[in-house]
């Protein structure tokens, strides 16, 4: 069991199980879109940026990329950038394309894109590599604290 499992029973907060055999190196999103057969628009990545030494856990849809900028507005700061992959993973504790917006090792702002509230189910990481978590995004949103805002920009 995962922390971010173990955190959402702890919260008693309904949640789906999804396990998919992941044998990819690079876009974990895509292949658990693919492999679960669900639409990439409801299947969410978690990325890490920072501004100067505050972290923040951004979570968006595996068929969009971070707008840096609308991330940097929304929190109200002058610029962020992506934190390194290595970095990432000693933060949340988790390994890249595990990487969960739930159970972290340490608790960071989240901001969420605005797409997730239109749907009845998002996917986000269960807290390792082939293993994602269904849940509503209301209770993703309320759960972390999230500030959700327009963040993405579609992928072409």
């Amino acid at each position: 069991m995962t922390p971010a499992i173990r955190l959402l029973k702890s919260k008693k907060i309904n949640f789906n199980l999804y396990t998919y055999e992941c044998n990819v190196l690079h876009d974990f999103g895509h292949h658990c879109a693919e492999e679960l057969k669900r639409n990439m628009s409801e299947v969410y990545k978690t990325l890490l940026i920072h501004h100067d030494k505050t972290y923040f856990t951004v979570v968006i849809p595996v068929n969009c990329t971070l707008n840096l900028k609308h991330a940097a507005k929304l929190l109200k700061v002058k610029n962020v950038e992506m934190v390194d992959p290595k970095d990432a993973e000693r933060i949340t504790g988790y390994i890249v394309g595990g990487i969960s917006p739930l159970g972290q090792k340490k608790l960071v702002k989240t901001l969420i894109d605005a797409e997730a509230v239109k749907h009845d189910e998002i996917l986000v990481s269960g807290g390792k590599r082939g293993l994602s978590i269904g849940l509503k995004p209301q209770e993703l949103i309320g759960l972390l604290n999230a500030t959700v805002g327009e963040i993405t920009d579609l992928q072409e």
